[in-house]
């Protein structure tokens, strides 16, 4: 008996196109004291990073496979397929290195390997929605001799920063200047060049403020004005926003606004209703905040945006876009007053009306979500940073 355990340094949570660093130690759980003949051998192992995508038959009509291209082999259980037995189709993966070969290991014994490869910057981002499925891992093989190839998978989530495409690491030494007495990699140092450049284009972009006015009406008038300083965020910021309903002409008994994404299918990939598909639009919401705002002149909201989410993007097939969504409940009546008069000479009894006819409408505001650091998101919504398998 073998085991085989995958840690992540850093945690599940990379940003693409840095560099992914894993540490792959093999074992004996035998104790010392066992006898030579408990020695346990391996013929290799290897590694490999892919992304898998699923879609809904329902939602999402997609061409047929091209069958000009037969798959490896895809049945034999001696050929290293990370994605074997999963569901949908590998659609990006970085190339096999291997770890090691014929490895022997005495009982007690055990020796670590390092795994490091760079996630691809073209990629889309970790992302499970109800058309669409993009899922990250890193795979491990190993193999006995004359025996199946035993795969471990370590699950991964992947941001993706859209613009460092067209971004290259410098290759002038004035230009990224380093120490002298420190000794790092290039691979090291052009992985913390691209962090710190994502922090500050995320910085940049996340903290212009200005305030935003927009009036908010229906087909009778004016119901009041909302206010909102940004529209852009980042991963687990709070979206704030202000509401003056003194200045508005109709009276507002009730609003809500809810913190949403838009998960569309492309046109060219919906799949039409009379075939049996269900809408090519779905909406997700991630937070909500509902208030009663009758005689209300001013009032405030605050939507956190969960670390756990996934930012905007778009590929050939969907895209994920941000909104604000307000539902407003308005009355009929002009002039609407539901208090009774502070002028009255005498106590006397009121009671508010039993039925007020009203109208509802909503709004939705776009709004930009842009990832945030990974270190934060793994912090903050921890996932597994350990694998384990025995064989």
């Amino acid at each position: 008996m073998i085991e085989v355990v995958a840690e992540l340094s850093r945690g599940p949570v990379f940003l693409a196109g840095e560099a992914l660093e894993c540490v792959v130690t093999v074992s004996n759980p035998l104790p010392p004291t066992a006898t030579s003949a408990s020695s346990e051998a391996l013929a290799w192992a290897s590694a490999q990073i892919h992304c898998q995508f699923h879609a809904s038959e329902n939602r999402v009509a997609l061409p047929p496979p091209d069958s000009s291209q037969p798959d490896v082999q895809p049945d034999s259980q001696t050929v290293f397929l990370p994605h074997r037995g999963e569901k949908g189709q590998c659609i990006l993966s970085t190339p096999p290195k291997i770890l090691f070969c014929d490895l022997r290991l005495d009982p007690g014994e055990s020796k670590s390997y390092s795994y490091s490869e760079v996630l691809p910057i073209e990629g889309p981002p970790s992302f499970r929605g109800q058309s669409v499925k993009y899922v990250y891992k890193l795979t491990i093989g190993c193999q006995r001799v004359n025996s199946p190839i035993t795969l471990l998978r370590v699950p991964l989530r992947v941001l993706v920063l859209t613009g460092l495409q067209e971004v290259w690491f410098p290759q002038d030494e004035a230009v990224a200047p380093s120490s002298p007495f420190l000794e790092e990699d290039e691979g090291g140092k052009k992985d913390s060049w691209l962090a710190e450049l994502a922090g500050e284009r995320l910085m940049a972009a996340t903290s212009c403020r200005s305030l935003h006015l927009y009036n908010i009406s229906d087909g009778r008038g004016k119901v009041g004005t909302f206010g909102i300083f940004k529209s852009v965020y980042r991963l687990g910021e709070d979206v704030v926003g202000t509401l003056n309903l003194g200045e508005g002409t109709v009276a507002c008994l009730q609003f809500s606004v809810s913190l949403q994404t838009e998960e569309r299918v492309q046109p060219e990939y919906q799949r039409r209703r009379g075939a049996g598909g269900v809408p090519s639009v779905s909406h997700v919401t991630h937070a909500r905040h509902q208030e009663s705002c009758l005689h209300t002149t001013r009032t405030s909201f605050s939507l956190p945006i969960p670390l756990s989410s996934t930012p905007g993007f778009c590929t050939a097939i969907v895209s994920l876009k941000w909104r604000l969504h307000f539902e407003f409940v308005t009355s009929r009546e002009p002039g609407l007053v539901l208090l009774p008069s502070m002028e009255q000479p005498e106590p006397a009894t009121w009671t508010g009306p039993e039925q007020v006819p009203v109208d509802t409408f909503s709004w939705d505001l776009p709004i930009k979500v842009l990832p945030t650091s990974p270190t934060l998101a793994s912090y903050a919504a921890p996932g597994p940073s350990t694998s384990t398998i025995t064989i």
